[in-house]
C-alpha cells in the first residue's frame, strides 16, 4: 500500500465517520451545497472548456449541458429521499429497513465523460453519507481536479469534512489498482479491461460493460421524428457516449425515406469504397478503434478517410453488410458514424439486435421507433438488453431525462450480459448496506393444498 493511497484512505475513513450518524437534514443540506457548486453556470463551463482541452474530445457545448443536465437531474431523483435511519417499514411483515453508509467507495471515471461522471456518481454517495475518492483517467486528471474542488466548495460552506471528496491528482495504473484493494467498494466507469481489474481488485464492484446502442425503426413510426431523435444522439458530444446510437435497423419500406431524413438532418452515406477507406481509418490495425477518430467531428473523419463530405456534414453513414469481425461498423464506434440496416420482417430485428449486441454492447441498450404496442413488448421479451428506449434519442434517455423515468446515471449495468453484476442505472441505492430488523409477528403457516393442489390434480400425490 504505496503512501499516497494510504493517506487518502485514512482521510477518507476519519471524514466519512464523522457523519455516519448526520441527521437527514444536514445531509441534505452538504448534497444541496456541494450540488450548487457543480451545477451553476460559470462552473459547468469551466469543467466542460477544461475537458475539451485536455482530453481533445467532444463538443463544448454538449459537454455544458451535460454535465448541467446530468447534476440537476440527479439532484431532482436525491431531493426528499430519505437515506438515514429507517428507510422503509412493513408492519404486516414485522420487518424496519434501515439505511448505512458503505464507507469509502473509490470511483474509476472515464475520458469520455471528464466532469459529469464524478458529479453523477459523487453526489448520490454523499447522500448515502459515504466518502468518495476519485480515480480519473490520466488524459481527464485536470478536469477530475477542477471538479472535484468545486465539490469541496460546496463542503467547505456547510462545514463537512473536505476529505470527503478525494482524487487522484497524477493517476497511474499502479495507484488506481492500490486504490481498488483498499476502498469499501469500488464504481469502474469505462473500457473493458479497467472493469475486468475492478472485478479482479478483491474489492465488491459494480461495472460497466461496453455500449453499442441498436435503435429499430419500423413502419409505423414517425419517421422525421424518429430522424432527428436518432441524429441528436448520434452527433451529442461527438458520439463520445457508451449511449450513442452506433446501429439503425430499419423496415425495408421506409428504409430509402430514412436515408433521405437522415441526408436532410446532416448525414453523409458512404458509398462502398468511401467505406473501405473509412474502416481503414478507423481501425488502422484491424481490429481496435483508433483514438484518432473517438469523439472526433465527422467532417475531420471524412478527411483522414479522404472522404469529400459536404459542408454542414454533421454524421456519417455506412451500410451494414455483416455482423461481427467481418464488418466492424457494426461495432461501437464512439464517434459520428451510424451504421444502417434492413430488415423485412419484424423477427429479422430482433435477430439483429440480438446478433449486434451479443458481438458488441452485450446487455447495454436498444431502442425502437413505432406506434405498435406489440412490437415494443416483443423487442424488451427478446433483447438481451437492460434498457430499451421507446421513441427517444438513446444518448439522452438511457442515463435518465426529464421526459423518462430512468434514474440519472452515468454508470449503466449490463447485467449478467455484460459480465457487470447489475443491470441497473447505478445510483444511490447501490452505495448502502441496509440492516433488516426482524420483529415477531403472527405465524403464517402455508396451507398445503393451495401449495399443491394443482400439481396433485394433474399429477396425483
Amino acid at each position: 500500500m504505496t503512501d499516497n493511497i494510504a493517506e487518502l484512505v485514512r482521510k477518507a475513513r476519519i471524514a466519512q465517520e464523522q457523519i455516519e450518524f448526520w441527521t437527514q437534514e444536514r445531509v441534505d443540506e452538504m448534497v444541496a451545497a456541494v450540488g450548487w457548486q457543480l451545477f451553476q453556470r460559470p462552473h459547468a463551463e469551466a469543467c466542460a472548456e477544461s475537458a475539451v482541452r485536455e482530453t481533445g474530445m467532444g463538443v463544448y457545448a454538449d459537454k455544458v449541458l451535460k454535465h448541467q443536465k446530468k447534476t440537476l437531474g440527479t439532484l431532482r431523483d436525491l431531493h426528499g429521499l430519505k437515506t438515514t435511519g429507517v428507510i422503509e417499514e412493513d408492519p404486516a411483515r414485522g420487518l424496519l429497513k434501515l439505511a448505512k453508509p458503505t464507507g469509502v467507495i473509490g470511483v474509476l471515471s472515464p475520458v469520455t465523460n471528464a466532469s459529469s461522471t464524478l458529479a453523477v456518481n459523487g453526489l448520490p454517495i454523499l447522500k448515502t453519507r459515504n466518502a468518495v475518492i476519485f480515480a480519473p483517467h490520466p488524459k481527464a486528471k485536470a478536469t477530475a481536479d477542477l471538479t472535484c474542488n468545486f465539490m469541496r466548495a460546496g463542503l467547505a460552506q456547510v462545514g463537512a469534512p473536505l476529505d470527503l471528496v478525494q482524487n487522484l491528482t497524477d493517476p497511474t495504473v499502479e495507484l488506481t489498482q492500490e486504490l481498488m484493494k483498499h476502498v469499501d467498494l469500488v464504481v469502474a466507469t469505462g473500457g473493458s479491461a479497467m472493469v475486468k481489474v475492478a472485478y479482479s481488485s478483491g474489492t465488491p464492484a459494480y461495472g460497466v460493460g461496453a455500449g453499442n446502442s441498436v435503435v429499430v425503426v419500423d413502419e409505423t413510426a414517425d419517421l422525421a421524428d424518429a430522424a432527428n431523435k436518432i441524429r441528436l444522439g448520434k452527433i451529442f458530444d461527438n458520439a463520445t457516449s457508451c449511449s450513442s446510437e452506433n446501429s439503425v435497423v430499419m423496415q425495408y419500406s421506409i428504409y430509402d425515406a430514412m436515408v433521405e431524413r437522415f441526408a436532410e438532418y446532416g448525414g453523409y452515406l458512404c458509398s462502398a469504397d468511401e467505406k473501405l477507406r473509412l474502416r481503414q481509418v478507423m481501425w488502422p490495425d484491424g481490429e481496435h478503434l483508433s483514438r484518432e477518430v473517438v469523439g472526433q467531428p465527422a467532417l475531420k473523419i471524412a478527411g483522414l478517410a479522404g472522404i469529400q463530405a459536404p459542408a454542414g456534414t454533421a454524421f456519417l453513414m455506412v451500410q451494414g453488410e455483416a455482423v461481427g469481425a467481418a464488418d466492424l461498423f457494426s461495432g461501437e464506434k464512439l464517434s459520428p458514424v451510424l451504421t444502417l440496416w434492413r430488415y423485412e420482417k419484424f423477427e429479422e430485428a430482433i435477430g439483429l439486435v440480438r446478433d449486434i449486441t451479443r458481438y458488441s454492447g452485450y446487455g447495454h441498450s436498444c431502442g425502437i421507433h413505432t406506434t405498435n404496442p406489440a412490437h415494443v413488448l416483443e423487442l424488451a421479451t427478446r433483447a438481451r438488453v437492460s434498457r430499451m428506449l421507446v421513441r427517444q434519442t438513446q444518448v439522452y434517455g438511457n442515463s435518465g431525462n426529464y421526459d423518462n423515468g430512468m434514474p440519472f446515471a452515468l454508470t449503466l449495468g449490463c447485467g449478467t450480459w455484460g459480465g457487470n453484476i447489475t443491470s441497473e442505472n447505478v445510483h444511490w441505492k447501490h452505495f448502502i448496506n441496509t440492516t433488516w430488523v426482524s420483529m415477531p409477528i403472527p405465524p403464517v403457516v402455508p396451507d398445503e393444498n393451495v401449495i399443491f393442489g394443482a400439481h396433485w390434480q394433474k399429477f396425483g400425490q
